[in-house]
């Protein structure tokens, strides 16, 4: 389902536990290392979608999470057409999506990768809330900034939270955002497993949003 720009609809989830860390589950086979999040389908709002995706990927239910906060608006990113079927070139340009912020009010042990037949994770973890964003693959790096960033004033303030910024933004601009949300702006250093990254793998996502796109669309012109 596209809309008339060629944008699928979509959303993202960002699952706090009580300490205020991020849900990330690592895609399965792989080693890549992502928020949760899935299409809406036809018929559906976005907070149906939430919660279908919420148990589909993670497992929980509505009553064990609390909704804390959502986007306010869509939030874009584009698909390079390197990773876009042919035939779709031109009809199809990304996602659209809007994020919802989570608390976890149940216990970790809700949390069930194999809720379904179909399981899009086969580990996870609990991250500080600030990620490093040049670890996220490029062309979702400003979605998962603008949303990070959105969402993070609903969050408890800490006066020792620490807040990640990428290079591009540090500086007299960091200092700026971080007095704006009550943050500091030192690096987060994560650890991750050997091979690991954060970067989803686009093949894998672009295999999955084609599905989405009719077989009959007619070809660009080239």
């Amino acid at each position: 389902m596209l809309d008339r720009e060629g944008f699928r609809p979509n959303v993202g989830i960002i699952l706090l536990n009580q300490k205020n860390q991020v849900f990330w589950g690592k895609r399965i086979r792989t080693h890549s290392w992502q928020f949760p999040q899935g299409g809406i389908d036809r018929g559906e709002s976005p907070e149906q979608a939430m919660f279908r995706e919420l148990h589909e990927e993670v497992g929980l239910l509505p009553e064990h999470v609390r909704i804390v906060a959502r986007t306010r608006d869509w939030l874009r990113y584009e698909v390079p057409d390197r990773f876009i079927r042919r035939d779709a070139r031109g009809f199809y340009k990304g996602q659209k999506q809007i994020w919802y912020l989570l608390q976890l009010v149940a216990q970790d042990w809700n949390v069930n990768l194999r809720a379904t037949n179909h399981p899009e994770f086969d580990a996870w973890r609990w991250n500080d809330f600030w990620v490093p964003l040049d670890l996220v693959v490029e062309f979702k790096r400003g979605v998962y900034e603008m949303a990070l960033t959105e969402l993070s004033r609903y969050l408890p303030r800490y006066e020792n939270r620490n807040r990640y910024m990428r290079g591009s933004v540090r500086g007299q601009e960091g200092d700026g955002l971080a007095m704006e949300y009550g943050v500091m702006s030192t690096p987060v250093h994560m650890e991750l497993p050997p091979g690991g990254t954060f970067d989803p793998d686009p093949q894998k996502e672009i295999n999955d949003l084609s599905q989405s796109i009719p077989q009959s669309l007619p070809r660009s012109p080239t």
